[in-house]
């Protein structure tokens, strides 16, 4: 069965179906829609509301916001608007050495034309390949996590620094969809394992963020992650001809691929490895808020994936892998997250206290969504 306005089967872990076959994710989109008000007057005045509170709490300081910067299109928009909007962001960059020349050069023609500072930790590339061979050797799908929350903490150090207390997001649900519930997790508890148990290294320029940490930023920083796209009209398509036209910023011609080692696990690792093709999330998108036919969205999802031709081959070189080593990697013995030590317990077991913080804005609602309920295994 495949739902009636997206393109989501019963195939995707803990799906549901209602009487008029639309399923559960796009459900909660619709309520996350009405509870942000997405493109509509209440909405907007939500976020005319948190604009006058960061320059209210940005008063008299260099800057009053960070914007974290990929090179990709939603972040490098919501740098670009924040400096409309009136703000003085400071642009925060994790460099994991990976970033593709595309994303590298959309960063400076960014900066440069909006005339705003740039914060970036880079880490040691032969301390991160060390990450990403543990993360391969271990055989889970989340070959990038490691970035995803490093970048993270950077963002946090970044603001903790300059005493600012709003973090934006370049997120948005209507474009993005809702990933499904499923073995796909991380935390830093989860990622320190790995690199111990297949790494055997000690971070060093690696910005880890412990259990701890996080309660630091959140609890006694009381650092604020705002998601501007939830509360305002967004397409990803008028967004990139905005920063073409005003910044000479380039498309870099699919979603995760401004950087090589996220490029290699969404087109080759998940989708090879674990038969795992997450295309789905964006044309689920597409098709449910019209972009395009639920017809087309099918026809794009049937077709394979098809990577950079010299992808692997600039993993294995980083990597330090053989061709033999390489294929017995990708062939060797399936992990997932439960077999490593995790903070899952601790979120659900706080599940009360990251509510009140999810609903103050102190962490995203998506990790309270995700993080803090029992998921069954789907495997």
């Amino acid at each position: 069965m495949i739902c009636s306005r997206c393109i989501y089967s019963d195939k995707i872990p803990a799906i549901i179906f209602n009487s008029s076959g639309i399923c559960n994710y796009c459900i909660q989109i619709e309520e996350l829609q009405l509870n942000y008000g997405t493109g509509l007057d209440k909405g907007f005045s939500s976020w005319k509301a948190i604009l006058e509170d960061i320059k209210k709490a940005g008063k008299g300081k260099k800057y009053d916001c960070v914007v974290g910067v990929s090179g990709g299109t939603d972040s490098s928009y919501i740098l670009m608007k924040s400096c409309d909007w009136g703000l003085r962001p400071l642009a925060v960059h994790y460099d994991n050495t990976w970033n593709s020349a595309v994303a590298t050069e959309n960063i400076r023609k960014l900066t440069s034309a909006l005339n705003v500072d740039l914060y970036t930790h880079v880490i040691n590339n032969k301390e991160h390949d060390a990450i990403k061979l543990a993360y391969v050797k271990s055989g889970v799908q989340e070959f990038d996590t490691d970035t995803d929350l490093a970048f993270v903490q950077v963002l946090r150090k970044a603001a903790s620094q300059y005493n600012v207390k709003f973090i934006l997001e370049g997120h948005s649900f209507i474009e993005e969809g809702i990933s499904p519930a499923n073995n796909n997790y991380f935390d830093g508890g989860y990622i320190q394992d790995i690199v111990k148990k297949f790494g055997n290294i000690r971070f060093k320029t690696y910005p880890h963020l412990s259990f701890f940490q996080f309660l630091k930023w959140t609890i006694i920083y009381r650092q604020k992650f705002i998601r501007p796209l939830w509360y305002l009209d967004y397409s990803k398509k008028k967004a990139q001809e905005e920063l073409k036209d005003r910044t000479g910023w380039t498309n870099y011609s699919g979603h995760h691929l401004e950087n090589r080692a996220s490029a290699f696990a969404h087109t080759i690792w998940i989708p090879q490895r674990y038969n795992t093709d997450y295309r789905i999330l964006t044309l689920a998108a597409k098709a449910r808020n019209g972009e395009i036919s639920r017809e087309k969205a099918l026809s794009l999802y049937d077709s394979p994936v098809v990577p950079d031709p010299e992808l692997v081959s600039y993993v294995k070189k980083r990597l330090k892998l053989t061709d033999t080593e390489y294929t017995d990697i990708l062939n060797g013995p399936k992990r997932t997250w439960r077999e490593f030590k995790t903070y899952k317990k601790r979120f659900e077991i706080l599940r009360p206290l990251f509510f009140i913080l999810a609903k103050a804005n102190l962490v995203p609602m998506s990790f309270y969504s995700k993080y803090c309920f029992q998921l069954k295994d789907t495997e």
